[in-house]
């Protein structure tokens, strides 16, 4: 094999691959990255078993079609460290060596034959859909922030995707929740569209997302009962799904708050992030003393001190003492496009409703905490 490619094009396509593979594993081969030249294009392509990436780029010239397998980061860090626009030529002397020149630099990297590599089925046999990659990236957005990390409910540990009927229109929708908090989001979409309820995985979401942001165009999707593939711009995403149900989320979600609070989003921000900063422990539950036309937040704690802020709200009802979590609090905030928040309430001990005015199809639910 050997082959010359620009740096920057190599670089970023290795770092789209670094994020799949796992820093500890007990298999040597999973820490490379597989290098094929053929048919005048390079493929990159990372697994850690679970989710396979891949991508096509184009060199400058293939001397020699071939492949091999090399340490992804320490490939990464010398691509990292050469001058930008630079030409880099990549040879194999041998099965165990990968020479590397560019410029007045020389490194020798030792490899794996390719052959070693475990390359699963790419295939998956049902007719994939195109949707537009920033509707998918916005909801993945404002669900991932109710992720569970709680390893003991592992079906819990990821966004549970499927489709759904409202008033004759038809919606993909993605749910997540790790039982102190919901988050919804969905997208519309034809009604012949075929997707299997799956629920995927968290570090499947975190990758897809950094693909999604430098992915302009629509991506195609196509999933069965064990696997999700997605083809981008960028490259391709197959992984598989977690094996679990997901709980029935409908029988959460607050059907009548009817007491209704409204709060410039900015100031909501903004109060409790600094009356917060007296706690080191940023879960630590603020208070939310509510009244007709202001909101009064506060934090106590017995190490550190106390830290009260009044802002003015809008609120349809009597007086009323709640408390939450203030990061739950400060993650929905973040996903919120309206220049408002309103907080659908019931009673102190009862889940909130969370909604966004500017976004119809998405919602958060929030268990107050008792202090």
């Amino acid at each position: 094999m050997e082959f010359t490619i620009e740096r920057d094009a190599f670089l970023k396509s290795l770092g789209h691959a670094n994020g799949i593979i796992e820093k500890k594993t007990t298999l040597p081969i999973l820490s490379n990255v597989l290098i094929e030249a053929k048919e005048s294009k390079i493929k990159i392509t990372a697994t850690d078993l679970d989710i396979i990436y891949f991508e096509n780029i184009k060199p400058l010239e293939i001397k020699k079609e071939g492949s091999t397998t090399t340490s992804s980061s320490i490939l990464y860090d010398i691509l990292r460290k050469l001058q930008t626009n630079a030409k880099v030529e990549l040879t194999l002397i041998s099965e165990n060596k990968l020479k590397i020149v560019s410029g007045n630099s020389k490194f020798n990297l030792l490899c794996m034959p390719s052959a070693n590599f475990p390359l699963t089925e790419e295939t998956i046999n049902q007719k994939d859909f195109e949707i537009s990659s920033q509707k998918l990236l916005k909801l993945l957005n404002k669900t991932k922030i109710s992720i569970s990390n709680d390893e003991t409910r592992h079906y819990l540990n990821g966004i549970y995707f499927h489709k759904t009927k409202l008033e004759n229109k038809t919606f993909l929708c993605g749910v997540a929740t790790d039982s102190h908090r919901l988050s919804y989001s969905s997208i519309e979409i034809t009604s012949d569209i075929n997707i299997e309820s799956i629920i995927l995985p968290k570090k499947t979401i975190f990758q897809l997302i950094s693909l999604l942001e430098q992915n302009e165009n629509v991506i195609k999707i196509s999933n069965n009962k064990s696997k999700i593939k997605f083809e981008m711009d960028t490259g391709v995403l197959v992984s598989k799904v977690i094996d679990g149900r997901f709980p029935d989320y409908n029988k959460v979600i607050p059907k009548d708050n009817d007491k209704v609070l409204e709060i410039k989003l900015n100031d909501f921000k903004n109060s409790i992030e600094r009356v917060s900063t007296v706690s080191s422990d940023r879960k630590e539950g603020v208070k939310m003393l509510i009244s007709k036309d202001s909101v009064q937040f506060s934090v106590n704690n017995p190490n550190s001190g106390d830290g009260v802020e009044n802002i003015n709200a809008k609120f349809n009802s009597s007086d009323l003492n709640i408390s939450f979590n203030s990061r739950y609090l400060t993650d929905i905030a973040s996903q919120i496009e309206n220049e408002s928040i309103v907080i659908n309430l019931k009673d102190p001990g009862s889940p909130v409703l969370i909604k966004d005015l500017l976004d119809k199809n998405s919602f958060h639910v929030v268990m107050p905490m008792k202090i």
